[in-house]
């Protein structure tokens, strides 16, 4: 049976079993919660300090949870918990550092190359870069409240959850995000149709 058909089968342990295993000192099972999260933290560490430090924040958050797993309570999911680690990693990264702009050759349009012509490809690149760029214009907190909820998806509990902020707290820096992102691409009308 190959790996991915194991993972996807109901026989598979569920994070917190993984937890327990990894408590009685199982490192197959953190490696298992590893693997299993990590394109999610990959993800939300480089929406908030760029794609160039996104892997080193990850490994620097998965290190965090490693060695601060006996604080995880199960009170709520391991990814939630997991994902506040990594908000916290890559907001003490900023402190210590600027981000840099994105770099337009490491980010994936998850559109196959082969379907567009060339110039299609790169002016879908230069619209990615610029959003990058707009993304990281919005204040850390801002930022953050937008990449979780409206890239992945994530709800305003858990946000919440995450962040450590006050459920009212995230629905309004979620709407301020949206708001002056908005604001954002309008000043670049002519490169994105929004509604006036």
């Amino acid at each position: 049976m190959s790996p991915d058909l194991a993972s996807s089968s109901p026989q598979a342990p569920d994070d917190a079993d993984l937890v327990r295993r990894t408590r009685r000192g199982e490192l197959s099972a953190f490696e298992e919660l590893v693997d299993r999260h990590r394109s999610v933290v990959v993800r939300v560490a480089g929406r908030i300090v760029g794609a160039d430090e996104a892997e080193d924040i990850s490994q620097d958050a998965f290190l965090r949870a490693f060695h601060r797993l006996h604080h995880f309570r199960g009170e709520a999911p391991f990814r939630s918990w997991l994902l506040r680690i990594t908000h916290n990693a890559a907001l003490d990264h900023l402190q210590r550092r600027r981000p840099e702009p994105v770099d337009p050759a490491t980010l994936d349009t998850s559109e196959p190359t082969t379907s567009r012509p060339p110039a299609d490809r790169l002016e879908m690149r230069e619209r990615i870069e610029r959003l990058e760029r707009k993304l990281h214009g919005l204040s850390p907190a801002h930022r953050i409240v937008l990449v979780l909820r409206d890239v992945e998806g994530l709800s305003y509990d858990e946000i919440a959850d995450i962040t450590d902020t006050p459920l009212g707290s995230v629905k309004g820096r979620l709407h301020r995000a949206r708001d002056e992102f908005v604001e954002m691409l309008r000043r670049n009308s002519y490169d994105w149709e929004l509604p006036q």
